[in-house]
């Protein structure tokens, strides 16, 4: 018997799948007015920080609710702006300025002036200050996952508070990176690998399906980088089950050319025997472009990839990795790849993911290059001061099967999660002639102002 794990005894032509399933949400009173909760990109926590699917209607009513919550948008910041810069050091007082009067802070500051994605760090010595610019409009709850997006564009805007978690953490960043995982324990494994022998084609596929799902039990959610209770980290989690979602065939994809992985292993007539593959989300940028005095970068790239590599389990129930990957598994994930752009327009989840990419790189390369120091930014509220906003920390999700027919009779166990290293992307850089425009010719707003744009 090869050391993998098999279910020879189900049923002929049936194709049986162990998938940990996991989402979050949080209830209103669980937020506090700096942060609200419509941010929470449609998931679901509860106070034990099991992870679970909000019911449809549940979904609806919070997204309702939220959109109330929603203060009226700024004219000026209504209309989109290819690029729209936001002074941190602006951003700074504005924090201090609402401590010191005990009122929330604008929303207009907590969505970073609606910004979408960060292009530009732009670094400026003589005013004291660091700017964030990039493309950017009016902001709106999705009706879909209850995040806050662009009017017209959809793409989930940058928060605040995600900035501040990427600050904080940027030096330890460099040391352990920020990931999260989902995994079967131990514990769970063995009592699958000693299923795998109990079960009898006369239980019947759905019948076996439950038997594993009790065996396996409930799964372990690892956050490492940032802290469990953040945003942050509620975005990469959340991320990491919408697409687990999708490669499981639990619901289709909302883009075209992006079958699950069950529906392209359906048609598969080899190579199937004990397949484990895991996926997993990580970073996909470009060298940053710099200015020859290291005063103006820019941030290029997809931002977000889809890696997989193929796992076995042991006799011993231990899940080990063989460097390798699968060729459906693989071509499943250079799908998910090619389409994450399009998927990150029609699933905001995916869009909330690439902006917190975007803000860890930020911070590492603020870190990396010392640029805080080069500016003279005192930014104490940014940086520590200002508290963060708190949410159920996930901790655990149940396990989940599924079936599809195929030629052969195996099981398909998945995993994996998001792993992101900053300073790996902060590390390459190639120089560029080109960037003193973005950075040169600010208006006279930026003496007073905590945003403008072009």
């Amino acid at each position: 018997m090869s050391r993998g794990l098999s279910l020879n005894l189900i049923r002929r032509h049936t194709l049986l799948i162990l998938a940990a399933t996991f989402c979050c949400s949080v209830s209103v009173a669980q937020v506090r007015p700096f942060f609200p909760t419509a941010t929470v990109g449609g998931v679901k926590i509860d106070a034990d920080g099991v992870v679970s699917n909000p019911e449809v209607a549940e979904l609806g009513e919070l997204q309702a609710a939220w959109q109330r919550g929603i203060a009226e948008v700024p004219a000026d910041l209504q209309q989109p702006a290819e690029l729209r810069f936001i002074s941190l050091r602006k951003v700074e007082e504005q924090i201090a300025a609402a401590r010191a009067a005990n009122v929330e802070l604008p929303e207009a500051v907590q969505y970073l002036g609606g910004l979408q994605r960060v292009r530009y760090v732009l670094v400026y010595p003589e005013r004291k200050d660091i700017v964030l610019a990039g493309p950017a409009e009016g902001w709106r709850v999705d009706d879909r996952r209850g995040n806050v997006v662009g009017s017209t564009t959809a793409r989930p805007v940058l928060l605040l508070d995600d900035l501040m978690v990427a600050l904080r953490v940027a030096e330890s960043s460099n040391a352990s990176g920020i990931s999260c995982s989902i995994d079967p324990t131990p514990e769970g494994l063995l009592r699958m690998r000693q299923l795998s022998g109990q079960l009898s084609a006369r239980d019947g596929v759905e019948l076996a399906a439950r038997q594993m799902e009790e065996a396996v039990g409930p799964q372990a959610i690892t956050i490492t980088g940032v802290p469990a209770t953040s945003h942050f980290a509620r975005a990469i989690v959340a991320a990491d089950f919408r697409m687990k979602r999708l490669a499981m065939n639990f619901e289709p994809a909302p883009v075209d050319g992006l079958p699950s992985f069950l529906e392209m292993v359906r048609s598969r007539r080899a190579g199937l025997h004990n397949m484990m593959p895991r996926w997993w989300l990580a970073a996909n940028y470009e060298p940053l472009r710099r200015d020859e005095q290291g005063l103006a970068w820019e941030l290029r790239g997809q931002g977000v990839k889809c890696l997989t590599e193929q796992d076995f389990l042991s006799h011993a129930g231990q899940r080990e990795h063989t460097g390798k990957a699968d060729a459906t598994a693989q071509q499943w994930a250079d799908n998910f790849t090619a389409k994450f752009d399009e998927l990150s327009r029609e699933d905001s989840t995916f869009g909330a993911l690439r902006n917190v990419m975007d803000l860890a790189v930020v911070g590492a390369l603020l870190a990396k290059e010392g640029l805080m120091e080069a500016s003279r930014l005192d930014a104490p509220n940014l940086l520590g001061n200002e508290r963060l906003a708190e949410f159920p920390a996930p901790r655990s999700v149940a396990s989940q099967a599924s079936f599809v027919k195929a030629g052969h009779n195996w099981i398909v166990s998945v995993s994996g999660g998001v792993q992101i290293f900053p300073w790996q992307v902060a590390d390459r850089t190639e120089l560029a002639t080109d960037l003193a425009s973005p950075r040169d010719g600010q208006p006279a707003a930026h003496e007073t102002a905590w945003y403008w744009q072009k």
